[in-house]
């Protein structure tokens, strides 16, 4: 069964929580390990990616929100935020004209200069982590003790652990493991390897990952691609900036490789599969409906 250590989770943020006498600040240990002073009740949040922008919206504090990043577009209310550049490369001048009393960063997302300039500025950042499902959970968790949203963090976690566990009894029917092969980023081709949150979800949906051996997200030639030779290809929507049917294409011009020739090559959600939220359970599902269908209550076209 796939258990969340919620017990532990709850009591590492509250052992690394303290208040001040006049209960106007607290301080955390945030997930990269910095020990930072945060407002009680922030008001003026800014956030340096899509998934947390997603989050906190997913824990009903979206009134906090006043700047997220390009591409923040989930949900669609996202869309009307000021926008202060991408996570990769946030403009500073923007965020300081926000006046945030808090900025919620990822850990090896956000460039470092970026948070130790805000730092010197002596606005708080708080960094959260994705590498994994855990990881993500604990994410969730820190955004419900920071947003004074603890009950809804505790719902979105408790949906998560029991569809993921729906999952794994139903991929538990069968031994078949076939070779999956995420493609994350085209021109040139990206997939994804170990130590992923991406790579978790192929092994939990009843998938083998076609390059298990290779580390987060290598490049891949086309000859690497017809030796590995996957049973099932899951390609992330406009990866590259290409549409689905030139995505398709891209793959459809090797008729030699299993997947092809099975008609098993699939186009599915970026958002969905390459964003560290709660959504992330719903990209379970479908894979697994990919590449299980057998198994799956419902039917996923893509």
């Amino acid at each position: 069964m796939y258990f969340f250590r919620l017990g532990l989770i709850l009591g590492l943020l509250v052992l690394t929580t303290t208040t001040s006498a006049l209960a106007e600040s607290r301080e955390m240990t945030d997930l990269a390990g910095r020990q930072v002073n945060l407002p009680q009740a922030p008001k003026r949040v800014v956030s340096l990616a899509p998934s947390i922008t997603e989050l906190v919206y997913a824990l009903g504090r979206e009134e906090v929100l006043k700047g997220t990043t390009q591409f923040s577009n989930h949900p669609l209310k996202a869309r009307e935020l000021p926008r202060i550049g991408s996570y990769a490369r946030p403009d500073l001048e923007l965020i300081l004209g926000l006046k945030p009393d808090l900025v919620l960063a990822i850990r090896d997302g956000n460039p470092r200069h970026a948070i130790e300039r805000l730092d010197a500025l002596n606005i708080p950042v708080f960094a959260l982590d994705s590498k994994n499902i855990e990881e993500i959970v604990l994410s969730i968790e820190a955004l419900g003790e920071i947003l004074n949203a603890r009950a809804q963090a505790g719902i979105l976690i408790e949906d998560m652990q029991k569809r993921m566990e729906q999952v794994e009894q139903k991929v538990a029917k069968t031994d078949f493991r076939p070779n999956v092969f995420f493609q994350a980023d085209a021109n040139p081709v990206i997939g994804v390897g170990e130590s992923t949150f991406i790579n978790e979800i192929i092994s939990l949906s009843g998938g083998k990952n076609a390059i298990a051996g290779a580390s987060g997200y290598p490049r891949m030639g086309w000859e690497d691609i017809l030796r590995i030779n996957p049973d099932v290809v899951i390609i992330a929507s406009m990866a590259g900036g290409k549409n689905k049917e030139q995505l398709l294409q891209s793959w459809l011009r090797w008729p030699q490789l299993q997947a092809v020739q099975n008609e098993r090559v699939h186009v599915v959600d970026a958002d969905i599969f390459e964003r560290p939220t709660h959504r992330l359970v719903e990209g379970l599902e479908i894979l697994m409906g990919i590449i299980h269908p057998e198994l799956a209550s419902d039917n996923y076209e893509y």
